[in-house]
């Protein structure tokens, strides 16, 4: 999924020249329609990056992953080449922008449902405090539980504890499950 395009975002890492150097960047368009995606597929595609390391901007499972390069990758496992190239980004982008870039991102791709409405294999986006842009993804797994990919850890299934719960901004389906 494309992220940003805004002029303010800067920065690449060498973890984004992992996903280069193994074609995961600049590819064509597809459509999303991929048949026989279930939420089953999604929840065994997302729990199988468990452990892979958190790495800005990259998206390879098991060399390494941000929260957004998880959704891209189990995008990629299910519907095959990403919609968007996304371009590099700072890890305080959502900070430095204005609107809600990652949602509007998804709602090109995905299907925004209530954020009451969340079931297994469904992408959750998370604000870290009131008035900014949302800025973290997962993927519920189960009730009350979910992946991601935070910030100096592995990727792993977590609660979706109240913490979470309050931050939560945003809920959208994958195209093609019910």
């Amino acid at each position: 999924m494309r992220v940003l395009s805004m002029s303010r975002m800067q920065g690449t890492s060498e973890a984004a020249d992992i996903d280069r150097r193994h074609g995961l960047r600049g590819r064509a368009i597809q459509s999303a329609s991929a048949p026989g995606v279930t939420r089953a597929a999604i929840v065994a595609e997302a729990r199988s990056w468990i452990g892979t390391p958190y790495r800005h901007q990259a998206s390879l499972k098991g060399v390494g992953c941000d929260c957004l390069g998880l959704v891209r990758g189990v995008w990629r496992a299910l519907y095959g080449v990403e919609p968007e190239t996304s371009p590099p980004y700072a890890p305080d982008w959502a900070e430095a922008s204005a609107g809600e870039p990652l949602a509007e991102a998804a709602r090109r791709h995905l299907i925004e449902i209530g954020r009451d409405a969340l079931d297994a294999g469904d992408v959750l986006l998370f604000r870290w405090r009131s008035g900014l842009a949302a800025k973290h993804a997962a993927i519920a797994t189960a009730p009350g539980r979910m992946v991601h990919a935070h910030d100096g850890a592995a990727v792993a299934e977590v609660a979706i504890a109240p913490w979470w719960r309050r931050r939560l901004a945003y809920a959208f389906r994958f195209p093609g499950v019910d």
